[in-house]
C-alpha cells in the first residue's frame, strides 16, 4: 500500500491548487476512507470533455477506495453560477432542470464507476426553512463575497448583481456541510466557492475540507474555455464520428493540452501533429465509445472526409411531400437541428450537397421527386438519406 505521501503526491500531480499545503496528505494519513466531493449543475443536457477533466481526478480517488460524492445541483442550478460571467445567467425551469439532471449520472458513467459512488441531490437540503437560510446567510459577509474576481468587476462597472447569486457560493458552500465532505474537487474558476465551503463548514463545528482544483480545458477552438454556449465542445455522448472529427478541427498548439488532461499524458515522440492528432481522436473515440467505434470513427473519417465519399450507412429522413416544391431550408433544420436561418447561410456558403452536387442560396424550394431517394449533405459529416412519405 503506498504511504500517505506517496497517495498524496499521486492525486495532487496535475492538480492547479491543493489547499491548504499539506492538508490531503495529512488527512491521508488519518487512514480511512475519504468523502469526495463534485457537484455539477444540470444548466445543459450534455457534460462534454471539458467535465471528465475533473472526473478523472474523482475517479482515482475512487480507485484508491475513497468515498465519490456526487452532487446533482438541481437546486443551485435555479440560480446558475456566476463564475467567470459578465452578467446575471438567464434562468432555467424546474422541468429543464429536472430533464436536464436524469442524462447526468448515466453520461459521469463514461468515466466513473456510478455504482459506487454516493449519489445526492441538493434540493435535498437546499429546500430549507428561513431559518436554516438565516443561519447559513450568517456565516458569510457582502465584502467576502464582492472579493470574487467576477463579482468585484461587474460591481466595480456599475453592472447589476442579484442577491440570489450572492448567494450561490453560500448554496454551493453549504453542499459540503450536508454531506460532511473531506475533499471538494473543482475546476479553477471554482477556486473561491470552493475555499468558501471551508469557511461554512467551520462555521457548522465541521472539519473543513481539502480543495482540488484542476486545470480548465480549452474548447475545440483552442483558446475559450469549452463551453456548449460557445460551441466549442464535445459532448461525451456525441456520435463517435462527430467527437472523431470534432477532434481533428483542434488546432495544433491545443493538442499537449488535450493529451496531458484528458489522457493523462502526451503523444508519440516519433509522429508528426497531423498522426498525433489522429492517435488523439481515436483515443478519445475509444474512451467514450470503445474500440470497435474508434476503428470505425476513423473509417468514416477517411471515407467520407479525406475521400469524399458518403459514408456507408445513412440515416434516413421521412419528409412530408405531396408533387410540388419542398423548402430546403426548413428540411434542412429538420434534419440536422438549428434553425431555418442556420440552413439558408449554410447554402449561402455551399456547405449542402444533393447526391454530391453542391446547391447555393438560389436553392430554396427544390422539386420533391428530386428529394425523393437522394442523399443530403450538409457539412463535411452529417448527412441524410431523403425518404418522400
Amino acid at each position: 500500500m503506498p504511504s500517505a505521501v506517496e497517495d498524496a503526491a499521486f492525486l495532487t500531480r496535475d492538480t492547479v491548487d491543493a489547499l491548504p499545503a499539506g492538508g490531503l496528505e495529512r488527512r491521508l494519513a488519518e487512514g480511512g476512507p475519504l468523502r469526495v466531493k463534485l457537484g455539477l449543475d444540470p444548466t445543459a443536457p450534455d457534460i462534454h470533455l471539458g467535465h471528465t477533466v475533473v472526473l478523472r481526478k474523482l475517479r482515482e480517488f475512487q480507485e484508491r477506495g475513497h468515498v465519490v460524492v456526487l452532487i446533482v445541483g438541481d437546486y443551485t442550478a435555479r440560480v446558475g453560477d456566476p463564475s467567470g460571467r459578465s452578467g446575471t445567467r438567464p434562468r432555467l425551469s424546474g422541468a429543464e432542470i429536472d430533464a436536464n439532471a436524469r442524462t447526468y449520472v448515466a453520461q459521469a458513467g463514461k468515466v466513473l464507476d456510478v455504482q459506487a459512488i454516493e449519489l445526492r441531490h441538493n434540493s435535498q437540503w437546499l429546500d430549507m426553512a428561513m431559518e436554516g437560510l438565516f443561519r447559513l446567510a450568517a456565516t458569510t459577509t457582502v465584502a467576502q463575497l464582492l472579493e470574487r474576481e467576477d463579482f468585484a468587476r461587474r460591481y466595480a462597472q456599475r453592472e447589476p448583481i442579484s442577491v440570489l447569486e450572492l448567494l450561490y457560493p453560500l448554496m454551493q458552500a453549504y453542499d459540503s456541510v450536508a454531506v460532511r465532505a473531506d475533499v471538494e474537487l473543482g475546476g479553477t474558476d471554482q477556486t473561491f466557492n470552493l475555499l468558501l465551503g471551508r469557511e461554512v463548514q467551520r462555521a457548522y463545528d465541521q472539519p473543513q475540507q481539502c480543495v482540488l482544483t484542476v486545470p480548465i480545458l480549452a474548447g475545440t477552438d483552442g483558446e475559450r474555455k469549452m463551453s456548449k454556449s460557445l460551441g466549442n465542445h464535445i459532448g461525451v455522448t456525441e456520435a463517435p464520428e462527430e467527437v472523431y472529427g470534432r477532434t481533428l478541427s483542434l488546432p495544433d498548439a491545443a493538442m499537449a493540452g488535450w493529451y496531458q488532461l484528458l489522457l493523462g499524458g502526451g503523444p508519440a515522440s516519433d509522429v508528426g501533429p497531423r498522426d498525433a492528432k489522429h492517435a488523439l481522436a481515436r483515443a478519445l473515440v475509444e474512451a467514450l465509445h470503445g474500440p470497435d467505434a474508434a476503428r470505425e470513427a476513423a473509417a468514416h473519417f477517411d471515407r467520407v472526409v479525406v475521400h469524399g465519399r458518403a459514408p456507408q450507412e445513412i440515416e434516413e429522413l421521412i419528409f412530408e411531400g405531396d408533387p410540388g416544391t419542398v423548402h430546403l431550408p426548413a428540411l434542412i433544420a429538420d434534419a440536422f437541428g438549428g434553425s431555418r436561418g442556420e440552413a439558408r447561410r449554410l447554402l449561402a456558403q455551399g456547405g449542402v450537397r444533393l447526391d454530391g452536387q453542391a446547391l447555393g442560396p438560389a436553392d430554396q424550394d427544390v422539386e420533391s421527386e428530386r428529394l425523393d431517394g437522394a442523399v443530403l449533405q450538409a457539412g463535411r459529416r452529417r448527412f441524410r438519406r431523403l425518404r418522400r412519405a
